[in-house]
């Protein structure tokens, strides 16, 4: 019938334990604020604009959408501010207007809602987002070149740009206690690591977080980062570097266990994690990318669907077939 919808997403039957999308949502922000306070202490108002630009923009698509598409609305959930604020994480303190609108209209219209809202979508969108940008605009998301007029008191260039074109030489100008503390430069809320992990704890213990995914992707990378720095320390840089610096902490508790793209099951979970640890280290060595967290995340992404058949077998007694 002409008046039938199809293509309709909507979530499985399921258990609910009290828990509502709100509440998890509000919990993974109240985690990012850590970050995203010492960024904003670090890069000043420039960075408190984005962040709340950010959120603002992400917010209004995800209304127009629901309009749009005659769905309810759902920005009340926080799922759309948090992508926002994630979105802004990532970005340098300077990005211009036009790429946080273009950004969140490709996260929120394209990463999510196309797909059927919450739920649906197979790829991170905030990294969707983040992937287009890097594709199209490469230079505005140079952290050198973006925050050249910056005086931090610290070493100025991005730690991966230096590693990618100067070699292993240059880890020597970095302490990895400052780098722990968010002395380096990066995206507004990437650089102060101990924010990162302690947030990070945080949704483990509350348990929005599966830790699974987090141990194994840091796993994947140390142990891949590792065999490169053990076969030429002189071209490689060492694995406590790779965790410290770029998108990595980010990436370990925000970016891949978003719950639409990542998976549900025990060994899924440890082989999408490793599976991304492993690629971004060889993206950041061998590829052309400074950061190879973006691209590793999204394909794993799309391998979720293939790696979530992995299932224990159902407990009882099997069924004989004629």
């Amino acid at each position: 019938m002409a008046s039938q919808k199809l293509f309709v997403g909507s979530y499985a039957p399921h258990w609910h334990d009290g828990s509502s999308l709100r509440e998890r949502h509000l919990h993974i922000m109240l985690a990012c604020l850590p970050a995203v306070i010492l960024g904003i202490a670090q890069y000043g108002i420039p960075a408190f604009r984005v962040v709340l630009f950010s959120v603002s923009c992400a917010m209004l698509w995800e209304l127009l959408m629901n309009k749009a598409m005659s769905r309810p609305v759902t920005i009340g959930d926080g799922n759309a501010a948090l992508i926002g604020m994630v979105f802004a994480m990532l970005l340098p303190a300077t990005t211009p207007w036009w790429m946080v609108v273009v950004g969140t209209f490709v996260a929120i219209v394209i990463g999510k809602q196309i797909w059927g809202g919450m739920g649906c979508n197979p790829c991170n969108p905030v990294l969707v987002a983040v992937a287009i940008l890097m594709l199209s605009w490469h230079d505005r998301l140079d952290f050198n070149a973006a925050l050249v007029n910056y005086d931090f008191g610290f070493t100025v260039e991005h730690p991966l740009t230096a590693l990618k074109y100067l070699g292993p030489s240059v880890v020597d100008n970095y302490n990895f206690s400052d780098l722990f503390l968010g002395q380096q430069v990066g995206g507004i809320g990437t650089a102060f690591a101990l924010g990162l992990i302690l947030g990070g704890v945080y949704l483990i213990l509350r348990g929005f977080v599966r830790w699974e995914i987090s141990l194994s992707f840091l796993l994947g990378l140390v142990i891949t980062a590792s065999i490169f720095h053990g076969a030429n320390p002189e071209k490689y840089a060492g694995p406590l570097f790779h965790v410290l610096t770029g998108y990595t902490l980010i990436a370990t508790f925000f970016l891949l266990p978003e719950e639409s793209s990542s998976p549900v099951n025990f060994v899924p979970m440890l082989l999408y994690g490793a599976m991304a640890g492993v690629l971004t280290v060889l993206i950041r060595n061998i590829g052309f990318f400074v950061d190879g967290v973006v691209f590793a995340v999204l394909l794993v992404n799309l391998a979720n669907p293939l790696l979530d058949r992995i299932r224990p077998k159902a407990m009882g007694r099997e069924i004989e077939h004629a």
